[in-house]
């Protein structure tokens, strides 16, 4: 890739992820600067930077680091939770990460050690969503917990934390925190009725959807 090819696949990145956090603040993922996003471009990984309000970004404020951890492009430091982006890009074959704390994940989080399967869409995130236990925000504890839950998923929650997911694309990753979000919605809805307990889908059936899921959507003309 020439230099400037580089460089436009950067531009075109930054502001893909700027649209993607402001997003999650737009829809009540996030409150504030709480919450990040990163995404890969070659050996480079994009980031929110640390406390900027998301809609205060612009080109000029682009950061990026290597996969050590080293900041290449920028100014402002990259977020708190720079361990946790870089464990998930060095260990996955992820292109975009995202963490929220979203408010009905997060209460799940506190309540059980892993999201029950009462939807199908479980089966999109590799199984049943797992809580990684808690540790102090932005540490290598942190991101070793995380790396467990997600062992096999694209999808975790933060225990008294938030969420996190990871995908091909910055549109798929935020796709999955979306779903997440309602799943943990959907789970406390229903469990919140008095007298009754959700009913939920077994091993077999969720097997069964992940066969389907390789036909759903669009096939190229």
């Amino acid at each position: 890739m020439t230099d400037e090819a580089r460089q436009s696949a950067v531009e075109r990145a930054w502001r893909e992820l700027v649209d993607t956090a402001r997003r999650t603040a737009a829809e009540g993922l996030v409150v504030g600067t709480s919450g990040n996003v990163s995404v890969r471009v070659g050996e480079l990984i994009l980031v929110t930077p640390s406390g900027v309000p998301y809609d205060r970004l612009t080109p000029r404020d682009t950061v990026a680091v290597d996969l050590d951890g080293r900041q290449v492009i920028g100014d402002l430091r990259p977020t708190s939770e720079l361990p946790l982006h870089l464990a998930v890009h060095r260990h996955t074959d992820a292109a975009a990460v995202v963490h929220t704390h979203a408010v009905h994940a997060t209460a799940v989080s506190t309540l059980v050690p892993e999201l029950p399967p009462v939807h199908y869409m479980t089966a999109a995130l590799g199984g049943p969503v797992r809580v990684a236990g808690y540790a102090l925000y932005g540490t290598e504890e942190l991101a070793r917990n995380m790396l467990q839950a997600l062992r096999d998923r694209s999808a975790c929650l933060l225990q008294n934390h938030g969420t996190v997911t990871y995908g091909a694309t910055l549109s798929e990753a935020y796709d999955r925190t979306a779903q997440l979000e309602w799943m943990c919605r959907l789970w406390l809805t229903a469990s919140s009725v008095p007298g009754r307990t959700p009913t939920l889908l077994s091993e077999s059936q969720l097997a069964e959807v992940s066969h389907h899921l390789h036909d759903y959507g669009q096939r190229p003309a």
